[in-house]
């Protein structure tokens, strides 16, 4: 307390506070700290001990685009509050994990190839629902050398014959089987079948054939949602094949129900592998759902050795199927045991 002259106390000035209150203040602290959670989750957890954790955390980490968004608003709400503290570690973490995104906004360098041109077309026929017709007609007006199809039913399968599949890409190794079991490969090229993937838990079937003289090896991909069994994603994406650099040009193409912020994709990734769309720029453009649940993320990827290029990427939406199919347009290297 002051005593001003002549005996008279200055009264007291009343102390600021912070505005919001207690009570609020204290949910804006918990919300840092959840964020703070999933942001080391994500930087250190799986990004430097390749660990994705259980499906909780494996769902959470398909989120990541929309967390950093998400952390420069909490920043901003936060620093209006005065909790400085929380703003700095928020905005902190939410530049860090921008940083393992942006990226994903950037064209990458390719290798110059001189080999042929293949389209590929990836199509999940969400329990064999996916229109038929719609399938047939998008792979004819694209010129589409390969189908992989995954979530293909027997029914689907008859439907697709029906619809004219067969005149258009007369080559196929199918695997149908109910609900989301089954898979397939279609071509306008003969193959063969092949058995790269061992047993996994829905069908990931694989083929040989060969481009204007080219070998290249595709695999169907499908792998277990992480939801309804972790372990099962990891043990299906783990038993895809690594690229052979001495061999055919191997392609990974289908519903892997995995992103580029998941350890076990960018294992496989490293394996000698490029995400076509990260390649070219996009690779956050969502895939699912199509339709129905939010948000949307990027589940679908056509993965390709990394000494061929990529000319062109499409995710386009297909009647009657919960995922955007994805068109890839390669560029074969000119000889496959070019480095």
């Amino acid at each position: 307390m002051t005593v001003l002259p002549g005996g008279f106390d200055a009264p007291e000035q009343p102390r600021r506070r912070r505005p919001g209150g207690p009570v609020f203040g204290g949910f804006l602290v918990v919300t840092a700290t959840l964020y703070a959670a999933f942001a080391l989750w994500r930087l250190v957890v799986s990004g430097l001990f390749d660990w994705d954790g259980i499906s909780l955390t494996i769902a959470g980490l398909a989120l990541t685009p929309y967390v950093v968004a998400a952390g420069l608003l909490l920043t901003v709400f936060v620093a209006v509050f005065r909790r400085w503290g929380s703003a700095v570690v928020v905005f902190s973490l939410s530049l860090a994990l921008a940083l393992t995104v942006l990226p994903r906004y950037i064209a990458d360098a390719q290798p110059g190839t001189g080999g042929p041109v293949m389209r590929l077309l990836a199509v999940n026929m969400y329990y064999g629902r996916a229109d038929a017709d719609a399938v047939v007609s998008l792979a004819r007006e694209r010129a589409v050398d390969v189908l992989a199809i995954s979530e293909m039913t027997p029914e689907a399968a008859a439907a697709l014959q029906s619809a004219g599949l067969s005149e258009l890409l007369p080559h196929r190794h199918f695997q149908p089987g109910p609900g989301a079991s089954g898979s397939g490969v279609a071509s306008r090229h003969p193959l063969d079948a092949l058995d790269l993937t061992g047993r996994t838990t829905f069908a990931q079937p694989s083929v040989a054939l060969q481009i204007e003289e080219q070998p290249v090896e595709v695999v169907a991909v499908h792998s277990m949602p992480p939801v309804s069994d972790s372990d099962a994603w990891r043990s299906d994406l783990r038993s895809l094949p690594r690229a052979d650099k001495q061999g055919a040009v191997r392609i990974l193409a289908g519903d892997f129900n995995a992103t580029l912020d998941h350890a076990e994709f960018r294992r496989l990734l490293n394996g000698g592998y490029v995400d076509a769309a990260d390649l070219l720029g996009k690779g956050l453009a969502t895939t699912w759902p199509s339709i129905g649940n939010w948000p949307p993320v990027t589940l679908d990827h056509v993965l390709i050795d990394s000494r061929a290029a990529v000319r062109n990427f499409q995710i386009i939406d297909v009647p009657g199927s919960d995922h955007r199919a994805v068109l890839v347009t390669v560029r074969l290297p000119g000889s496959v045991f070019a480095e």
